[in-house]
């Protein structure tokens, strides 16, 4: 008996596929991959924000708060991007698709990247992600929705950078991250 349209295979040529989707689908390995996202009550507290009267308070704030937020920052950049793409069905398409590759090798990773032996920094996943994201969606008939979008979203970060005060974001960082067994 012949089966047609199909490739015999052992069920061993698909078990190390098999436990990485299994491992990155793993609730544990979601938080943890999400670790260095902070809480976004944390995040907008009202009670921590103030206006600055110097322009080096202002870089500091930006430095300071960037490192801290930074996949904050990430998700509200690329939300807006996604907002910007909604009345163009295809640039939307290829975002989600880009989407899912942030999300596999940016945000729930629970272990370095690594490339020919070789462990990537995720500064430098993060940049190359970036720029392969802006880069695709710029092929598409979008460029100006996206121009704007990424322009918006970078403004409010660094405006929420600006003002967001510094002094307590460890010591609430140790009060309000959960403790994952």
């Amino acid at each position: 008996m012949t089966i047609y349209g199909t490739n015999p295979t052992s069920t061993n040529d698909l078990a190390p596929k098999l436990e990485y989707i299994t491992r990155t689908n793993n609730q544990r390995n979601v938080r943890a991959g999400l670790a260095t996202r902070r809480s976004w009550k944390q995040m907008l507290d009202l009670h921590s924000f103030d206006f600055p009267r110097k322009i080096a308070t202002v870089i500091t704030r930006i430095k300071a708060n960037t490192v801290y937020f930074q996949t904050n920052y990430t998700i509200v950049v690329l939300f807006s991007v996604f907002l910007s793409l909604i009345w163009n069905p295809f640039s939307l398409l290829i975002l989600l698709a880009l989407i899912g590759a942030w999300l596999f090798l940016y945000f729930l990773r629970d272990e370095p990247l690594t490339v020919f032996d070789r462990e990537i920094d995720h500064r430098l996943v993060l940049i190359v992600m970036s720029v392969l994201t802006l880069s695709i969606l710029f092929l598409t008939d979008a460029k100006l929705n996206i121009a704007v979008a990424v322009l918006a979203g970078v403004t409010a970060v660094l405006s929420h950078a600006a003002v967001r005060k510094t002094e307590d974001l460890y010591q609430t960082d140790e009060e309000t991250t959960p403790l994952i067994p």
